[in-house]
């Protein structure tokens, strides 16, 4: 046992030097493509070329089929997709909340709590795979397994059409849309386009990608240097900031051991696949709007942004940044908040 124990730290250690490699690879071929492009002053002197960064923008603009959107944003809100009309899918993402729900666990129907922090509905198409165990690669197989759920939806798809017909309006929009008119097919096809269509574009920091010199402060660009510097992007980084891959939670130190009362959901990807490299193993959350959506993690257990950036540089990156880094790191990721239909989150 004490020689696996050697053995797992020895792969801990060999894990991260070979993330901070890849992110220092990333850093340096991101610098040198910027060469070649042009570069604006920021105030204070501060420069960062707006072409070849590790995040993109969020496209100001997507095709949406607008009928398909419309009776889609009817259901996300309608409880009778849920047993006994207990719950709709806007009870667990509240866009106020940054498409989440400021719980640490959601509440099902019944009052049953969930296995996981709900994880935001925004931008849920930039995603690779959906829940923190990625088992889901596509959003209507997703839908299938919440509505089923007895702690998420707790209902079948014959009951749910059955309550929908009783609502002539139903009737009128499912045929006016889908030539077959309301079936369970037709629904998930109007969910999945009302929750592709939820991305929020023009952050402060989108807007400072595309060239505004003014978007953000120096405190929030050194922010950005410290989040880059310190590996942080090596997970974080696309449109989505994140979203795009699977990495094990506790890199450097054991994240549950230290805290202690392991559940069933602690084993990430592993509930999936059932194959040991896949222990504790989950899908690297988006940071996206990450200043409304605490708490953090999939247990829900960080309730600041600076307590989730203090256990991140502790458990993946094996170091503890000062104070001041974390605040500067805290105040970049505050500036990915984005808008939604024209409107500030």
């Amino acid at each position: 046992m004490q020689l696996l124990n050697i053995d797992r730290r020895i792969q801990r250690w060999i894990y991260f030097a070979a993330l901070i490699f890849g992110a220092s690879l990333l850093v340096l071929f991101l610098q040198h493509r910027s060469s070649f492009q042009p570069s604006v002053t920021i105030p204070k002197q501060i420069e960062i070329a707006l072409t070849g960064e590790p995040i993109q923008a969020i496209p100001q603009e997507i095709a949406i089929n607008l009928p398909k959107v419309t009776l889609g944003e009817k259901l996300f809100q309608d409880v009778r997709l849920s047993t006994n009309n207990q719950k709709s899918c806007l009870s667990c993402h509240s866009f106020s909340l940054g498409g989440a729900d400021g719980r640490s666990h959601s509440i099902g129907i019944n009052g049953i709590p969930t296995e996981v922090n709900t994880p935001t509905v925004f931008n849920a198409r930039f995603n690779f795979r959906l829940n923190w165990n990625g088992k889901y690669t596509n959003l209507s197989d997703h839908l299938d397994a919440l509505m089923s759920n007895p702690k998420v939806m707790g209902v079948q798809w014959p009951a749910a059409i059955r309550s929908l017909e009783q609502v002539p309006e139903y009737r009128q929009l499912f045929d006016r849309v889908y030539p077959d008119g309301l079936t369970p097919t037709n629904i998930k096809d109007a969910l999945v386009a009302y929750e592709l269509s939820l991305n929020t574009p023009n952050a402060r920091f989108d807007r400072f990608l595309l060239g505004d010199k003014q978007a953000l402060t120096a405190a929030e660009i050194e922010g950005y240097r410290l989040f880059k510097a310190n590996g942080c992007i090596s997970c974080h980084q696309g449109v989505n900031v994140g979203g795009n891959m699977f990495q094990p939670f506790g890199i450097m130190s054991d994240y549950f051991a230290a805290r202690g009362r392991m559940t069933p959901a602690d084993l990430g990807r592993f509930n999936v696949t059932k194959n040991e490299a896949d222990r504790h193993l989950f899908r690297v959350p988006s940071l996206r709007n990450v200043a409304l959506t605490a708490p953090y993690f999939h247990d829900g257990s960080a309730k600041t942004l600076e307590e989730a950036i203090a256990t991140m540089t502790k458990y993946q990156l094996g170091r503890t940044l000062p104070t001041e880094q974390i605040a500067s790191i805290a105040k970049f990721l505050r500036t990915l908040t984005g808008e939604y239909r024209g409107k500030p989150l």
